[in-house]
């Protein structure tokens, strides 16, 4: 079975990490999978760092339809059976020739298609339209939570025998291949996301002024639009001595960072099923999230981590609260019990199993 992943090539968060870890995995495994990015970015870096099997097709902006006919060419001639895409440009380009190619076509939805282009006005609007347009076109639909498979259906109506709920994955490591942490003074905690507003960092800071607590220090790892204002808000609440902004951070730099890390925490508005707290776990990090997309998958009780509303910075200030009160053997134990459970239920041999099953089904069908 020939597959082709196909993505714009410019992501840097979690969709770049999902697809890379995605197909390295069937590289492992001695699959057929090529990537093909729109144009040169950070997915192709990445992939070429992997060594994947990566082109780039050198499409110049979103707006370059002259790449159609050279991707519609690239896919005919490489006798791909499957065209799956990742991201609203790569699912647009692909809906404009379908009709050329004979390959069958799956969508991933990594995040919520009504929130993506959220503040961006009018053209926001019509990208917003446009790409739930193609998902609706795709031959299957990968959701990654289960929210998102009932929003594809009841709101973008996707026809419900095309959509398959598949939960991200990723590689989990031996315990004992887990560097040491090192000694640190405060109780320091990390939260790697973009910097815009659907992430809601703008609430973990209000939350750490209300808690109060000068031995708590946040890390903040991620580039984005809001990072201007992310600082001018840590300095009106006073909190310039409490907050590093570390900016973007390679998966390496990251591993040295959780080295120093004592709790992993995400306040997101939506998000799907975030791989950045697989990760976190992984490296032995306690987990804390907001109730977004199906975390009470991830996080199915508070004996595997803490989970406070969306949105309410009085929730995640009780749940920063409980976290830091916690004595440090017990948060150890916490961070060990739910790697043992994400280990068990999302690896990335169990997600890549899910989707050759769908695929299969696919193809038997003419």
């Amino acid at each position: 079975m020939k597959v082709l992943h196909v993505n714009a090539g410019l992501e840097s968060g979690g969709g770049l990490t999902h697809i890379i870890n995605l197909l390295t995995e069937a590289k492992l495994q001695g699959k057929d999978f090529t990537l093909l990015c729109l144009a040169e970015g950070p997915v192709a870096r990445a992939a070429r760092e992997a060594k994947l099997n990566c082109h780039v097709l050198g499409s110049s902006s979103r707006y370059d339809l002259t790449a159609l006919r050279r991707l519609a060419t690239f896919i005919n001639e490489g006798n791909y059976q499957i065209v799956h895409t990742h991201g609203a440009r790569a699912n647009l380009f692909m809906a404009l020739i379908k009709r050329r190619i004979t390959a069958k076509w799956c969508v991933t939805v990594h995040s919520d298609p009504y929130l993506d282009f959220e503040g961006r006005g009018l053209a926001g609007k019509v990208f917003t339209k446009t790409n739930v347009k193609a998902i609706r076109a795709a031959d299957c639909v990968f959701a990654v939570t289960q929210k998102f498979a009932n929003l594809l259906t009841e709101q973008a109506h996707v026809d419900g025998k095309k959509v398959h709920v598949i939960y991200n994955g990723t590689f989990f490591h031996q315990d004992s291949d887990i560097p040491a942490k090192y000694e640190h003074l405060h109780f320091n905690i990390v939260n790697v996301a973009r910097a815009e507003k659907v992430k809601g960092q703008e609430l973990l800071l209000k939350a750490l002024k209300k808690l109060d607590n000068q031995n708590v220090h946040l890390y903040l790892a991620g580039d984005g639009t809001q990072l201007d204002n992310l600082r001018t808000l840590t300095q009106k609440l006073d909190l310039g001595s409490q907050v590093n902004f570390q900016g973007f951070m390679t998966h390496k730099q990251l591993k040295h960072l959780y080295r120093r890390m004592d709790l992993a925490v995400l306040t997101s508005y939506s998000e799907s099923f975030p791989l950045v707290l697989l990760e976190a776990s992984d490296n032995l990090l306690p987990l804390l999230s907001t109730a977004v997309g199906d975390i009470k998958k991830m996080i199915p009780d508070g004996q595997h981590g803490f989970v406070a509303e969306v949105g309410s910075v009085d929730s995640i200030t009780n749940a920063l609260k409980s976290a830091v009160a916690m004595p440090p053997a017990e948060l150890r134990q916490m961070a060990e019990r739910e790697k043992k459970y994400v280990a068990a239920n999302f690896s990335l041999a169990q997600q890549l199993a899910s989707i050759e099953k769908v695929y299969q089904t696919l193809l038997a069908v003419h």
